[in-house]
């Protein structure tokens, strides 16, 4: 029977995971366990379809809770262990055939054993080939400190990502177990071998050392989330664990563009196709800033004059997505005016958006991010952003 080991793998110990599916998980084994479990509609776990991909792009599915592994628990119940999705990364990066990776994101979250190995081993991974990610429609805690290893971030319309903290839960069924004509004693050697038990009040001393462990592991958090988005970690700890969605997680940082899997596929084709016969550091910048041409060797790379003119027009529409992608986050942050200003001064998109962020960090709370970001069914469009959105589709 496994509902005592899962047991185990929830309570008394951190967890990254969104606290709406914990709810969840509790609801499903908190009768059997004896406990008293929060109400909410439960829905039958579907099995993860795999989407086709385009040539030469492995797409990983990263689905449901994460698990370090799930010891014969089947793929039904809505588990996904790091481990898996570790060797389907190390199976993507030997692939000869496989020049790009995605990860297809849709999960609460889940253990925190694990995920942060396994999130570097994604980082490595990126040196090697190019990894981008989509929430799919979610990436929260443990799930989005994997996708923050990606160097691109994709998040859809309805889609959310964030949930950037840590939570430990205690049960304490001594009541109960006394109304049921229970009375546990613990027989031990060492202070805290006891701590925990779900028999017996939390003791402050025990209390004490489990919110220690959720600080340290949640300043490791937020200390790779701000290395691996390149961002403030005041920001980040601005964020207070909330949930982003759409275009407002674009606005403070956490995703790069909203899109569809589909789109995300399309453009990672394209954006691997026009790496050619770079070398395989030579990588796109967060901002989309035109890649400069890297060879193997000293010699020139010989082209013709079609191939020439190509290069000039990818570059002259890259530039141009650049200055709108600035534009709209000028426009989100509520400072068009300054996108005129850092346009010339040169600023790529990742450097626009940090000092938007430190500014916006400096300035307020967690509380102000969310209300100053104008919601979309309000939002109208700049004048600014409609016109180099006229040059981008310019024909």
């Amino acid at each position: 029977m496994m509902l005592p080991h899962l047991a185990s793998r929830i309570f008394g110990t951190p967890l990254l995971i969104q606290r709406a599916k914990l709810d969840v998980i509790l609801s499903v084994i908190g009768d059997r366990l004896g406990i008293q479990a929060p109400e909410v509609d439960l829905a039958v776990p579907a099995r993860a379809v795999a989407k086709p991909a385009p040539p030469g792009i492995a797409l990983i599915p990263i689905h449901g809770t994460l698990v370090k592994r799930t010891l014969g628990l089947e793929a039904a119940s809505g588990l996904t262990s790091y481990q898996d999705i570790g060797a389907m990364l190390e199976a993507a990066l030997a692939d000869p055939s496989v020049n790009g990776i995605l990860l297809d994101i849709d999960s609460p979250g889940g253990e925190a054993s694990g995920s942060f190995e396994l999130a570097r081993r994604i980082r490595d991974a990126t040196k090697i080939k190019p990894v981008w990610a989509v929430a799919n429609d979610a990436a929260f805690s443990a799930a989005y400190a994997i996708a923050s290893a990606a160097e691109r971030i994709v998040v859809t319309e309805t889609g959310g990502v964030g949930s950037i903290g840590v939570i430990a839960l205690h049960i304490d069924q001594s009541v109960k177990d006394a109304n049921d004509g229970y009375r546990y004693t613990a027989i031990t050697a060492g202070a805290h071998k006891n701590d925990y038990s779900p028999h017996e009040p939390l003791t402050d001393a025990a209390r004490d050392t489990l919110q220690d462990e959720v600080d340290r592991l949640y300043d490791l958090f937020v200390g790779f989330v701000a290395a691996m988005r390149e961002m403030p970690e005041s920001a980040v700890r601005a964020t207070e664990a909330a949930l982003y969605f759409g275009p407002n997680a674009t606005a403070v940082g956490l995703a790069d563009a909203v899109g569809t899997l589909e789109s995300t596929l399309d453009e990672f084709s394209t954006y691997i196709s026009s790496r050619g016969r770079k070398a395989p550091q030579a990588r796109a910048a967060r901002s989309g800033a035109v890649l400069k041409e890297v060879s193997m060797s000293d010699e020139p790379i010989a082209m013709t004059g079609d191939q020439a003119a190509a290069m000039l027009e990818q570059a002259r529409r890259e530039g141009l997505q650049a200055a709108q992608a600035i534009v709209e986050l000028c426009t989100l942050a509520g400072c068009p005016d300054q996108a005129a200003i850092y346009l010339a001064e040169g600023r790529t998109e990742a450097e626009v958006r940090r000092l938007l962020i430190e500014a916006k960090a400096a300035q307020s709370e967690a509380t102000a991010i969310h209300s100053t970001i104008v919601p979309p069914h309000e939002r109208h469009e700049s004048p600014v952003i409609a016109a180099v959105k006229k040059l981008v589709h310019k024909e």
